[in-house]
């Protein structure tokens, strides 16, 4: 198979699953042998790309001509790989940890809740695979459509409420924003495709490329920069699968993945370096980084402080991507695949919370790690990896953000990411030491039962936690992929 052909596979294998599960909607066991064969399937022809695109290739197809530098087209770049290769290999992941939490809590519409899930990673690489901000424009969309009946699954008015905010600040942004700055893109470059070195050096003046720069940093609203933010939090009302799916696997993925294609394909470093609205967009994604921390550190409920948690952690690929060196840019990419492994293991490990003690808040946890010791533990190499310490993969995209931010002579950015890590303490160990050192208040001194979540949820759980730190060892390979969109053709 060649690696064109391969691309519109990958799009086309999630839409066939979502056809098979529905049609085993009467036979649970079939529908999630179908969820499971088609996850596996997308991640082994996703893997087939690798080695190509290590290689230098660059697999490309257009599906069709609408106008002159207009076109619905795939295109694969190492960023779109790293895209691609986090998203397929969790949903095989999050699929496992599905059925176990989907089964333990009693779930309803649960068919609806993997075609939804198939639809969105069908989007999810789309967004991955496209060779132009027309085509990532449309999967972007589509990924928020296909997630707002997995918000509102629950079906009470709170999901409702929760889904209106999610549906209409993505609209509103998008629409508002994004689109027009798309348009506007194509208008005075003649064209949209994603170009290494940008697409818009001379095209127009310094004011007119600063406007259309913010429009299409706050028009990309799944990257969940202050003011239009609340989408994330309030989407905390969906089940745990989703959440996971929001934070890791596809919807904020596709967000800060743009920021970053934007930032190298459409604008371009030496572009960049010379707009002011750069710097108003650093002060505004470091406000974030702060400000969605301290907003976490108040939060009583689990979901809610990893949700402003993510909030924060966005905030970073955007920091480190518009900082413009190479060694930050390359660092946000990092991000994207340290923090989704470090953000699932944490959701997951709320949803286990759940399902096996029924509990939502922190103040409830005291002496948890005892009843459920792999949970918790896997809970602190997740939070470990948020906050970037070794040997966790997260430590790596921290330290070459803050080696970019130090290169570029910009120090206060510098300060914010060290300030950011100790807030990352903050409200991240917390939770851990009330499970392991806090007895509950109704304790009589007998010994603690295990009781831990369903063995398919905890093997999830198990495989992230892992993951988090294989990461770690494994940097160079990650490293020698993205060096490419760092290097512009001369």
């Amino acid at each position: 198979m060649t690696g064109e052909l391969a691309m519109i596979v990958a799009i086309l294998v999630p839409l066939a699953g979502a056809g098979l599960i529905a049609a085993s909607h009467r036979h649970p066991n079939q529908r999630e042998a179908a969820t499971l064969v088609t996850a596996s399937a997308l991640f082994i022809l996703v893997l087939s790309l690798l080695l190509p695109v290590m290689e230098g290739e660059r697999p490309a197809t257009t599906l069709w001509q609408i106008l002159p530098g207009l076109s619905i087209a795939l295109e694969i770049e190492p960023l779109g790989m790293v895209f691609a290769l986090v998203a397929s290999f969790l949903w095989i992941v999050t699929s496992v940890y599905s059925i176990g939490y989907m089964r333990g809590h009693h779930e309803e519409n649960q068919t609806r809740f993997y075609v939804c899930f198939a639809v969105a990673i069908s989007s999810a690489i789309g967004v991955a695979f496209s060779a132009n901000m027309f085509t990532l424009f449309i999967f972007y969309e589509v990924l928020t459509l296909s997630t707002y009946p997995l918000v509102t699954h629950h079906g009470t008015d709170e999901a409702r409420r929760g889904g209106r905010t999610y549906l209409g600040l993505l609209l509103l942004t998008s629409i508002a924003f994004q689109l027009l700055a798309i348009v506007w893109t194509w208008s005075v470059a003649g064209t949209l495709d994603f170009s290494a070195g940008g697409i818009l050096a001379e095209k127009a003046s310094p004011v007119v490329l600063g406007v259309l720069f913010v429009l299409y940093m706050f028009g990309i609203g799944k990257a969940a920069l202050m003011p239009f933010h609340r989408w994330l939090p309030a989407a905390m009302v969906a089940p745990t699968p989703v959440s996971a799916l929001l934070h890791a696997v596809a919807v904020v993925k596709a967000g800060v993945f743009t920021v970053v294609k934007v930032t190298v394909y459409i604008f371009g470093a030496d572009l960049l370096a010379g707009l002011e609205a750069r710097q108003l967009i650093l002060f505004v994604a470091s406000f974030t980084i702060i400000g969605a921390s301290l907003v976490a550190m108040r939060q009583d409920n689990l979901k809610r402080r990893l949700a402003y948690s993510t909030v924060s952690q966005l905030s970073y690929v955007v920091l480190g991507a518009l900082l413009i060196t190479d060694s930050s840019i390359i660092g946000s990419g990092i991000h994207i695949a340290m923090h989704a492994f470090g953000k699932i293991t944490l959701f997951f490990c709320a949803g286990a919370i759940l399902v096996a003690a029924h509990k939502t808040n922190i103040s409830e946890m005291d002496g948890l790690g005892w009843t459920m010791p792999v949970t918790m533990l896997a809970f602190l190499i997740g939070a470990l990896s948020i906050i970037g310490l070794p040997p966790l993969g997260g430590s790596w995209s921290k330290y070459l953000m803050i080696l970019g931010a130090a290169q570029s002579e910009q120090y206060i950015f510098v300060v914010v990411l060290m300030v950011s890590t100790l807030l990352n303490i903050a409200y991240l160990i917390p939770p851990v030491v009330r499970s392991f050192f806090v007895l509950p208040g109704n304790t009589s001194g007998a010994r603690p039962q295990i009781n831990e979540a369903p063995a398919a949820c905890l093997a999830a759980i198990c495989v992230t936690a892992a993951g988090s730190i294989a990461l770690f060892f494994f940097v160079d390979s990650l490293y020698a992929l993205l060096e490419p969109i760092v290097m512009v053709p001369g």
